[in-house]
C-alpha cells in the first residue's frame, strides 16, 4: 500500500431477493454498523435503479448515520446522467448536515439505457453527465446558481437575489470523488478537484497490460495531474478490490467458487434471488478488464495484494463485497479481512470515540 495514511472500508450493492427490500435495507445498516465496530473507516454503496440493489443512497446514507458515528458514508458511484443536479445537492447536503460532515459521494458520468425512463437527451451521456455533475459541484460548493431579475408570485425573492443551495454544508465539496475506470477520466477528475477511486472494471485497456498494471498507472496519472492543476499534494486515492482471506476450507470453497463464477459469468456474477442479468458477460468488450479476486489461505492473500501494484499504490482498500452474499457471510468477511490481511497492509483500525452527538436545545 501507498506510504499515506492506511484506511479500510468495504464496498456494497445493499442488495436483497425479490420482495425483501425492508429487510435488505435494514440489514445494509447493520452492515455498516458492524463496520464501524470493526475500525473500519469507510462504508461505500453502489446506485442501481430498476433492480433488486439500493436505488436512493441519499436517503439510506441519512438513515445509516443515525446508527453509526464515525464510519464515512460514500456513494460508489452515482451515475450523473440520470440526476437532477440541484435537487441532489439540496438532499446532499441536508444529509451531510444530519450525519455530522461524514457523506462521501463518488460519480461517473453514466450510460444511456435508462434514457427510455428518465428521458433522452441532445447529446452523448458522457457530456450530459458531466454538465450535470458540474452543476452539482457548484450547488454543493455553495456558489449562486441564479440571480433573480423578475419577481414572480406572491412568495417569490426580490430582484437581485442570489439564490443558493440551502441548507449549506461547508466541507462537502472537498469530500466528492469520482469512479473512474480510464486514465483520461481520471485524469479529468483531479483536474475538476475530484476525489478518485477506482472499480474493479477498468476502460481502454492496451493490449497485454494487466489490470494491477493498469490501474497502477492511472493513479499515477491521476497523481501527475492534480499536482500540475492545483499545485498541492493529492488527496488519497481509493481501490476497489475483491480479497477474500478464508481461515477455513469451506470459506476458501465458498470464495474459489464466486472467483469461478466471475470468470465464467463476469459482471453477472453474484446477484441476488430476482435480480436483473447484466448485458455484460464475463467476454468483456475490447479494452475492458476485470479485476482479480485475490482468495485462498489468509498469507497467501496477503503476499497476492502485497504484489499487486494498483493496490500498492493506493492509500484505501475497498473491500467488494460479493452482492449475492448476506448478512453474515458478509460481516464474517469484513472480520477476517481486518485481523488477517489488513494489519499486513498498515492498517490499524479506528478507536475514535462512538458516542452519539446530542442535538442542540
Amino acid at each position: 500500500m501507498n506510504h499515506g495514511q492506511r484506511r479500510l472500508g468495504f464496498n456494497t450493492r445493499v442488495s436483497f431477493p425479490t420482495g425483501e427490500a425492508a429487510r435488505g435495507l435494514r440489514e445494509g445498516i447493520e452492515l455498516f454498523q458492524a463496520a464501524e465496530a470493526l475500525g473500519y473507516q469507510s462504508g461505500w454503496a453502489y446506485q442501481r435503479h430498476f433492480d433488486n440493489y439500493l436505488s436512493a443512497p441519499i436517503p439510506f446514507f441519512a438513515a445509516a448515520g443515525q446508527h453509526t458515528t464515525r464510519i464515512t458514508l460514500g456513494s460508489a458511484v452515482i451515475p450523473a446522467r440520470y440526476q437532477e443536479p440541484v435537487l441532489l445537492a439540496e438532499a446532499a447536503c441536508t444529509a451531510d448536515l444530519l450525519i455530522g460532515g461524514r457523506l462521501q459521494l463518488a460519480f461517473s458520468s453514466g450510460t444511456d439505457v435508462w434514457d427510455d425512463v428518465f428521458g433522452a437527451v441532445g447529446t452523448d451521456a458522457r457530456t450530459e453527465g458531466q454538465r450535470r455533475l458540474a452543476r452539482f459541484l457548484s450547488a454543493v460548493a455553495g456558489e449562486p446558481l441564479h440571480t433573480v431579475t423578475e419577481r414572480r408570485g406572491v412568495g417569490g425573492p426580490p430582484v437581485g437575489t442570489e439564490l443558493r443551495v440551502t441548507p449549506p454544508s461547508p466541507g462537502l465539496r472537498e469530500r466528492i470523488w469520482y469512479g473512474s475506470g480510464s486514465i483520461a477520466s481520471a485524469v479529468t477528475a483531479a483536474r475538476q478537484g475530484l476525489r478518485l477511486i477506482t472499480g474493479t472494471i477498468l476502460h481502454d485497456v492496451p493490449a497485454g497490460e494487466t489490470f494491477p498494471g493498469h490501474q497502477a498507472r492511472l493513479i499515477g496519472a491521476y497523481r501527475t495531474a492534480w499536482v500540475a492543476a492545483h499545485g498541492t499534494p493529492p488527496p488519497p486515492v481509493a481501490v476497489a478490490a475483491s480479497v477474500l482471506p478464508g481461515p477455513t476450507a469451506a470459506l476458501r470453497e465458498t470464495y474459489a467458487a464466486y472467483d469461478r463464477q466471475r470468470r465464467t459469468q463476469g459482471p453477472a456474477a453474484s446477484r441476488p434471488s430476482g435480480a436483473l442479468e447484466p448485458a455484460l458477460s464475463a467476454r468483456l468488450p475490447t479494452g475492458m478488464v476485470m479485476s482479480p479476486v485475490y482468495h485462498g489461505e489468509p498469507d497467501a492473500v496477503v503476499t497476492a495484494v502485497l504484489s499487486d501494484p494498483g493496490l500498492a499504490a493506493a492509500d484505501e482498500l475497498v473491500l467488494f463485497l460479493p452482492p449475492a452474499f448476506g448478512l453474515a457471510e458478509n460481516v464474517r468477511l469484513l472480520e477476517d479481512l481486518a485481523r488477517t490481511v489488513a494489519p499486513a497492509l498498515g492498517w490499524s483500525p479506528e478507536t475514535a470515540p462512538r458516542s452519539l452527538p446530542r442535538p442542540a436545545r
